[in-house]
């Protein structure tokens, strides 16, 4: 086992570990601690807050790669090019309010809970994987197209067997960073009720325990870290079977 797969497997072990029995590391976080103040956050299973977390993230980024790809190949086609503009400043939406400020938007709209933050997750991912899958699409080679088109392929053929799957390494680029950032940004969804870990987080700022706010801070980080290290793999994988 390499040292990199070894340090990757070494933080997955400890955050998992971190995660099931949070007690165990009390001794670590008690001198962040003042007064008597407990070491590690207890109001919510910190497992149950992680895979709440991950699931509204991977949520808004599957629904954001639906309408990101799909826009991409639309505009990519002789009959859509004209959509061009409008896409694209559909998919800057999300980058032109910042995601407190969708927040703020869609909490009247939606409530609280879970729903608003999807809808400023969903907004906030679109441009990279949409600008990504353009990139990926537009920029792919004419010979190899045009010998699957004389191969009897019919355009939704070459669309599935031979554009997506060659622009796929790029599209898993733009996924990667709208994923990193994503698991970082759903922490201000504890803000309009949503179960994120940003609770841990707001509990320790609200309770002036330092201790709360660093645990809170590190498996934020550590999920974004190895979810980012899985997509590199995924992206090389896919570059790998492009290429072959």
């Amino acid at each position: 086992m390499s040292f990199g797969a070894l340090l990757r497997f070494s933080a997955l072990a400890l955050l998992v570990a971190f995660l099931i029995s949070p007690e165990s590391f009390a001794a670590l976080f008690a001198p962040l601690t003042r007064h008597g103040a407990p070491p590690i956050y207890t109001h919510s299973d910190l497992m149950g807050l992680a895979v709440q977390h991950l699931a509204l993230v991977a949520g808004a980024i599957a629904a954001a790669t639906f309408l990101s790809v799909g826009l991409a190949v639309l505009v990519t086609r002789p009959s859509g090019a004209e959509f061009l503009p409008l896409s694209r400043a559909l998919a800057d939406i999300g980058q032109t309010f910042p995601p407190i400020a969708v927040l703020a938007l869609a909490v009247p709209a939606f409530g609280f809970g879970a729903a608003p933050t999807f809808v400023a997750l969903f907004l906030y991912g679109l441009l990279p994987i949409f600008e990504n899958a353009l990139t990926g699409l537009s920029t792919l080679p004419r010979t190899v197209v045009e010998a699957a088109r004389g191969m009897g392929m019919t355009r939704g053929q070459v669309l599935i067997r031979v554009e997506l799957p060659l622009a796929l390494p790029v599209i898993l680029a733009g996924i990667r960073l709208s994923t990193t950032v994503a698991v970082g940004t759903a922490t201000i969804g504890s803000t309009v009720a949503a179960a994120t870990l940003g609770e841990v987080i707001i509990a320790g700022l609200l309770s002036n325990n330092l201790a709360y706010v660093v645990q809170g801070g590190l498996v934020v980080a550590a999920l974004a870290i190895l979810l980012y290290d899985g997509l590199v793999r995924l992206e090389r994988i896919a570059a790998r079977r492009a290429g072959s």
